[in-house]
């Protein structure tokens, strides 16, 4: 199941909002999909002013095959994609200790974890239903089992951050400056692995492995196009997360059978576009204003009286 019953909404949001939130599945969504937005708005922005966008898409992908294996074993898919993610996190960070040379690394652990999914899903005789909902989250399948274990690792996970933030920050902005300076670099890069991975076995949940760019990287990107402080940037990409989980649960509740997951990516999107039009509709403006300022100062005023022909005084005809 991957969206809501068809139902209208009648344009009251207090009214639809209170018939939504008399079943106990809708309560459950919103209160994970609150914190996995929160979560994931401040993470996102750390993967962007790292540059680790592809470690992201890596660890979702990787996430994936850890499902497939523990859904091959029996085991609680969530706990497979956590410790795949966790484990491809750490490989990682061992394997490249600077951002601008981890993409071969990634790609490599990438591969690795691809193939064995692959071999997981080959082993496996039944249809893995679960393992497959990974690909596209299932959010309004999620359980009070579900709730609970998102909130088991989501709060310490942000806990963790707002200890390490400013050390986080520093080693993000200037990794080789941070090393020079004494800070354990290798181990930060560990905490912002091991914090993003978290970040994505939960968000795995809203809007699943293929779309995981969705909550993971693009309210960042956004943020930092509408602010210069960090904290600034935190709180608008915390709060893109939380509209786009929000808004787009609200709107697939009443306009199904779309998934849920589509409405979420989709807000993003629009967001991100419009902001990506703010400069160009700012240059456009800038290019006309003067254009038109030229014109209305070479058109004659209405009304205004025109001056006489000059005609030679008594001396000059003399």
């Amino acid at each position: 199941m991957t969206s809501f019953q068809w139902v209208w909404w009648n344009w009251n949001i207090i009214e639809d909002l209170r018939y939504m939130f008399q079943f106990q599945f809708v309560q459950d969504l919103y209160a994970a999909g609150t914190l996995i937005a929160i979560l994931a708005g401040v993470v996102s922005y750390l993967v962007v002013l790292r540059r680790s966008s592809f470690a992201s898409h890596a660890l979702g992908h990787a996430g994936f095959s850890g499902a497939a294996g523990a859904v091959l074993f029996g085991i609680n898919p969530f706990y497979g994609l956590l410790v795949a993610t966790l484990a491809s996190g750490s490989g990682i960070a061992v394997l490249g200790q600077r951002a601008s040379h981890r993409d071969v690394e990634i790609g490599t652990v990438l591969a690795f974890m691809l193939a064995l999914g692959l071999l997981f899903l080959a082993f496996y005789n039944g249809y893995a239903t679960e393992a497959y909902s990974i690909l596209f989250g299932e959010i309004v399948g999620i359980s009070p089992a579900q709730v609970v274990t998102t909130f088991e690792w989501g709060i310490p996970t942000l806990v963790v951050l707002l200890v390490c933030y400013r050390q986080l920050m520093f080693a993000s902005l200037d990794e080789e400056v941070a090393d020079a300076k004494g800070m354990h670099t290798a181990l930060l890069g560990f905490v912002f692995m091991a914090t993003l991975a978290v970040a994505i076995s939960v968000a795995v949940t809203v809007i699943g492995v293929l779309l995981i760019f969705a909550l993971t990287v693009t309210p960042a990107a956004i943020a930092v196009r509408l602010a210069k402080r960090p904290w600034h940037a935190i709180l608008i990409s915390v709060g893109v997360a939380l509209l786009a989980v929000w808004a787009g649960s609200f709107i697939a509740f009443y306009e199904s059978p779309a998934p849920t997951s589509f409405f979420i990516v989709l807000i993003v999107f629009a967001i991100y576009l419009v902001v990506r039009a703010l400069p160009s509709l700012a240059r456009l403006r800038s290019w006309v204003a003067p254009a038109s300022s030229r014109r209305s100062a070479a058109a004659p005023t209405a009304g205004a009286a025109t001056p006489a022909p000059a005609t030679p005084s008594d001396s000059d005809r003399a």
